[in-house]
């Protein structure tokens, strides 16, 4: 394994430096696929449609455990 020299090793100085951290942000954000419009509404939709599907289904559960513990416990 070679061992690289000093010139090519970049010193970097302990703690927060916020210039450095913004150009890193914008380099990262630079490489992020955005979705059009129209995948971001239907991906959108599916997910408001997944949430509400689990909330009946929840709903209807708990209402089952109730009806049931209604008739044993009563």
């Amino acid at each position: 394994m070679a061992k690289k020299n000093e010139a090519e090793v970049e010193e970097k100085k302990p703690g927060f430096n916020a210039k450095e951290f913004f150009e890193e942000v914008k380099d990262e954000l630079n490489k992020v696929v955005w979705p059009s419009r129209q995948q971001l509404i239907s991906e959108s939709a599916a997910v408001i449609l997944m949430v509400a599907m689990s909330a009946i289904i929840i709903y209807l559960v708990d209402k089952l455990f109730k009806f049931a513990a209604f008739q044993v416990f009563q």
